[in-house]
């Protein structure tokens, strides 16, 4: 069984960069055609992808994060991270690391950032 378990700072102020790290368990990150995602979820909106990285290192942005988002992985510590720039208020939300691309099979609990001064 695939468990996802996101981890980072619980606030960011704002102008700085949030960072999470997403540690997978039960799976390889670099198993054949399985793909990595960060989504979040702001108060009282839907959830939102903002990108993954494939088994192969490959990345997919969101058009609208594009800009601000890095993802990158660890395959030796079996983690993918997620980098969000010049955060606001507005990026506070929970963000959940999830196994797959357009289909999510697979979901950490999340956790909630909050961008505030």
């Amino acid at each position: 069984q695939v468990q996802l378990q996101e981890s980072g700072p619980g606030l960011v102020k704002p102008s700085q960069t949030l960072s999470l790290t997403c540690t997978v368990s039960g799976g390889s990150i670099t198993t054949n055609d399985h793909y990595w995602s960060w989504i979040r979820q702001a108060p009282g909106k839907g959830l939102e992808w903002m990108g993954a990285i494939a088994y192969s290192g490959s990345l997919y942005d969101s058009p609208s994060l594009k800009s601000r988002t890095s993802i990158s992985r660890d395959t030796a510590k079996n983690q993918f991270t997620l980098q969000l720039s010049s955060v606001t208020p507005e990026d506070t939300a929970v963000y959940y690391c999830a196994r797959g691309h357009s289909a999510l099979a697979y979901w950490g609990t999340g956790t909630l950032v909050t961008v505030s001064s």
